[in-house]
C-alpha cells in the first residue's frame, strides 16, 4: 500500500465504513455490501475561516423568485410537481437502454429555445450525441455540450458559461481528483454528488444527474446517493416494447405518487396524454375473462384491462401466475373465490394479466381480478362497457377506495356505461350523470351483476 493511503470498506447500501470487511453491515443489515476502496490518509492543511452565519424569519423568505421552468413536456412537469425549480439536484434513474440520455436531450432541445443549456456526457462522443439529436430534429445555439469527466473541469466550466440547466451523463463516469478511488465507486460517486449539490445550490443552476441501476432496479452506488439530491425519478418499462413510465420516488418540492406516459419512437419519446385509451387499445369483443378496472396513479386514473384465464389443470398441483400485478394478491383472492362463494378454484390453473405490460399493485384492483377469474371459469364475458373497481377484504366484503369520484368520471370520458364500485363510495359519485352506478356490499352481488 503507498503511503499516505489504506483500505476502508464501504457499505454499498448505505455508505456505512469500516476498517474491515464484513459480511453482513452493521447499519442497515444487508448482507454482502461490503466494497474495498483505497482512500487518501494525507491531511490537507487549509486555514479555516468561519463565517458569520445570517439567520433569517420563515415569513421573511420571498420563493416568487424561484418560479419553476417549464420544460413543454407536459407529463415530465406532471411528475416534478409542475416544471424544474432553480437550485434543484434531480437523480433519473432506469435499467440500460430505456431511453434516460434521449428524454434528457429532449428536455434540452424545448428549454434551449429560451435557456442556456449545457450537456455533459462521459459516456458518449460529441459526434454520438449530434447524431441522436439529428434524430429528434432542430437545436438552438443555446445548447452546449462537453464531453468530461474530470469534476473540476466541469467546475470551472459551469462557473465560466453560467448555465440555467445542467445535464450530467452518467454520475458513474465522473470523478474527483482529491478522491484516491476508482470512477463509480461508492466514494467517488458521494463525493461528485456532494460537489454537483454545491454547485446546484450555490448558483441557483438546475443540475439533472443520470444514475446506473443494479440489476435490482436500484440506483447505483451508495443509498446515500437518493438523500443527497431533491428529486429521485425512475424510468421504467420494458426496453422492448412502446412503452415507458416516469415515476417519481421522491420529491422534495411536490408529489411522489405522479406518473409520465411515453411512447418511444423513431424521433425520440413521445407523450401519451391519455394513457387509459392507449392501455386499452386491442381489448378483445365478448371475450370471457377480460375486464376494465381503474387505477389511481397520484391524480390520474387510469383504465387498464384485468385478463384471467382458469382451465383444469393436469397435474396435482395447480399454476398460479401474476403478470403485471402482485403474485401472492392473486393467491390470496383465490382463497377468497374459493371458501366465501364455494368456487372450487383448488383443482384449477389460474393465469392473470395485466394487458400492456404495466406493474400494478393498487387494492383498488382487486374487484376486477376477482370478477375477472369468474369471468373465466364460468366462461361467460363481461360487458365491454363495465368499468370494474373496489378493494376486496378476507370477508369477501367490497372496501371502499380513494378518489371514486375521479375514477367514474374517467370512465364516463371514454365511453363506458356501467360502472361496479363498493356501495359505501356511491353516495360520493350518485351526482355524476350519463353512467349507471351499481354499488356492491360483497363478491357474491359483484358476481350476480355479470
Amino acid at each position: 500500500m503507498a503511503k499516505g493511503k489504506k483500505s476502508i470498506y464501504f457499505c454499498q447500501n448505505c455508505g456505512h465504513e469500516e476498517n474491515k470487511w464484513l459480511g453482513q453491515c452493521p447499519m442497515c443489515k444487508e448482507w454482502n455490501t461490503f466494497v474495498e476502496e483505497t482512500v487518501s490518509t494525507a491531511k490537507a492543511s487549509v486555514t479555516r475561516q468561519v463565517k458569520e452565519a445570517k439567520v433569517v424569519k420563515l415569513t421573511e423568505v420571498d420563493s416568487e423568485d424561484n418560479a419553476r421552468i417549464q420544460t413543454d413536456i407536459k407529463e415530465l412537469d406532471r411528475v416534478l410537481g409542475g416544471g424544474i425549480v432553480p437550485g434543484s439536484l434531480v437523480l433519473v434513474g432506469g435499467d440500460p437502454g430505456i431511453g434516460k440520455s434521449t428524454l434528457l436531450l429532449q428536455v434540452c432541445q424545448r428549454l434551449a429555445k429560451e435557456k442556456t443549456v449545457l450537456y455533459i456526457s462521459g459516456e458518449e462522443s460529441l459526434a454520438q450525441i449530434k447524431l441522436r439529436a439529428n434524430r429528434m430534429g432542430t437545436f438552438t445555439d443555446k445548447l452546449l455540450l462537453l464531453c468530461e469527466t474530470n469534476l473540476d473541469i466541469i467546475r470551472n466550466v459551469i462557473e465560466k458559461k453560467s448555465p440555467e440547466v445542467v445535464i450530467i451523463d452518467s454520475i458513474q463516469t465522473m470523478y474527483n481528483e482529491e478522491v484516491a478511488s476508482a470512477p463509480g465507486s461508492v466514494s467517488q460517486v458521494r463525493e461528485s454528488t456532494n460537489v454537483l449539490m454545491q454547485l446546484a445550490k450555490g448558483l441557483t443552476i438546475s443540475i439533472f444527474i443520470v444514475g446506473h441501476v443494479t440489476k435490482e432496479g436500484n440506483v447505483a452506488g451508495p443509498r446515500v446517493l437518493e438523500h443527497m439530491v431533491d428529486t429521485v425519478l425512475y424510468f421504467e418499462g420494458d426496453r422492448h416494447a412502446s412503452y415507458r413510465i416516469l415515476r417519481g420516488v421522491k420529491n422534495r418540492f411536490g408529489s411522489t405518487n405522479e406518473i409520465g406516459v411515453f411512447e418511444m419512437r423513431n424521433t425520440g419519446l413521445e407523450e401519451v396524454e391519455n394513457p387509459s385509451e392507449y392501455m386499452l387499445s386491442g381489448k378483445p369483443e365478448n371475450a370471457s375473462g377480460s375486464v376494465v378496472a381503474c387505477s389511481m396513479e397520484g391524480t390520474r386514473p387510469i383504465l387498464i384491462e384485468i385478463q384471467a384465464l382458469v382451465c383444469q389443470s393436469n397435474f396435482g398441483m395447480p399454476r398460479r401466475t401474476a403478470a403485471g400485478t402482485d403474485y401472492n394478491r392473486v393467491n390470496l383472492l383465490m382463497a377468497v373465490l374459493e371458501k366465501r362463494i364455494g368456487l372450487p378454484l383448488s383443482n384449477y390453473d389460474a393465469y392473470v394479466n395485466i394487458a400492456g405490460g404495466i406493474k400494478l399493485n393498487e387494492p383498488a384492483l382487486d374487484l376486477g381480478m376477482v370478477l375477472a377469474i369468474i369471468s373465466s371459469y364460468k366462461n361467460r364475458a363481461v360487458d365491454e362497457k363495465t368499468i370494474i373497481f373496489g378493494e376486496v377484504g378476507l370477508s369477501g366484503e367490497v372496501r371502499a377506495v380513494s378518489m371514486p369520484e375521479q375514477r367514474v368520471t374517467e370512465a364516463k370520458k371514454l365511453g363506458f356505461e356501467t360502472c361496479i364500485l363498493p356501495q359505501v363510495s356511491v353516495n360520493q359519485v350518485k351526482n355524476i350523470k350519463g353512467i349507471k352506478i351499481l354499488g356492491v356490499k360483497n363478491i357474491s352481488e359483484a358476481m350476480n351483476l355479470i
